[in-house]
């Protein structure tokens, strides 16, 4: 448990200094690989619902199962080795299913493009981090979805990884990587995907449950440190986060919302075909770049209460076992 506190904390902060250096192999770029490989030979033995949920079930057991085995074995080996390399690898690893670096990067280019006045740039951009239709929208539209995004993924792509590296090491952290992506890439509730993607789904709410809440408990302390709106943050989780579809997005967007008193949800298009999300937080505000700003500096200071928090908590457990 002590190298899991190590392995954690080190991960957070070498994501924070290096990101995702494009000459290293990433991990969820193989693994998204091994997704599309499945998802096409399913498709090639399945075609009805019962047949593709089938299908869509042993893709989540066959990914999870290898992503566990290959990073836990390449632990051991490492152990074998040299206790300095396993710490070192350890930590690498964690930090390839953290992305606070990237995903601030990517919503302060957007800003920057707004706040240039190129919305032709700034749709395509937006269009990197967002799986709805861009080529409509106007500036508004596009600080919503960034700021959207940047607060549900506070949790997928930080919190929840790291929660999981506490809990259980490296190899913990990449198969909650690995169920993110398994949704990310078959989740939708679309008819291409409804029957195929529905374990995945499912699989990434139980997982995501308990780190949503802790994410959203450090949004709130992040609003109250920053001093920012932590109180309409707190009555704007108990109120909205439920009209989210997703039982974990809602928490942090919701929070979000209340934190920099902007209205987040509203009509969205997705290949075409537009649907309406429920409101949350109330439009005290209107949207504007400087938004993305404050999302983002809530995306780093919430990541470092919570990095903190999970660390000192597997620090008090180790002492008490000990």
């Amino acid at each position: 448990m002590h190298a899991f506190f190590l392995h954690t904390l080190f991960g957070f902060i070498i994501d924070l200094l290096m990101g995702d250096p494009p000459r290293l192999p990433h991990p969820v770029v193989l693994i998204g690989r091994g997704i599309t490989r499945l998802e096409k030979a399913a498709r090639s033995i399945a075609a009805s619902p019962g047949g593709l949920k089938t299908a869509g079930v042993g893709i989540a057991i066959v990914v999870v199962a290898v992503s566990y085995s290959v990073t836990a074995l390449i632990m051991w080996v490492a152990w074998q080795a040299n206790y300095y390399l396993y710490l070192l690898l350890g930590a690498w690893i964690v930090s390839t299913t953290v992305a606070a670096r990237g995903l601030a990067e990517a919503a302060g280019a957007i800003r920057q493009l707004l706040l240039a006045g190129d919305l032709s740039a700034a749709r395509r951009r937006v269009g990197w981090i967002v799986g709805r239709d861009t080529e409509t929208m106007d500036s508004e539209q596009m600080v919503r979805a960034t700021v959207e995004t940047v607060a549900e993924n506070i949790n997928d792509a930080v919190v929840a990884p790291l929660f999981y590296a506490c809990l259980g090491g490296p190899a913990l952290a990449m198969v909650y990587r690995a169920v993110n992506t398994l949704d990310s890439m078959l989740g939708y509730k679309n008819e291409q995907y409804l029957h195929l993607g529905w374990a995945s789904a499912r699989l990434d709410d139980v997982a995501g449950y308990i780190p949503a809440r802790i994410t959203g408990l450090a949004l709130l302390l992040a609003a109250w440190v920053s001093g920012r709106d932590w109180r309409r943050g707190l009555s704007t989780w108990r109120r909205d986060a439920a009209r989210h579809p997703s039982p974990n997005s809602g928490i942090p967007e919701s929070v979000m919302a209340g934190a920099i008193h902007v209205r987040l949800g509203g009509r969205n298009i997705y290949g075409g075909v537009a649907s309406f999300r429920q409101y949350m937080g109330e439009p005290l505000e209107e949207l504007r770049p400087d938004h993305i700003a404050r999302a983002v500096d809530m995306l780093y200071l919430a990541s470092v209460l919570a990095t903190l928090c999970l660390s000192v908590l597997v620090w008090a457990v180790q002492k008490l076992i000990n």
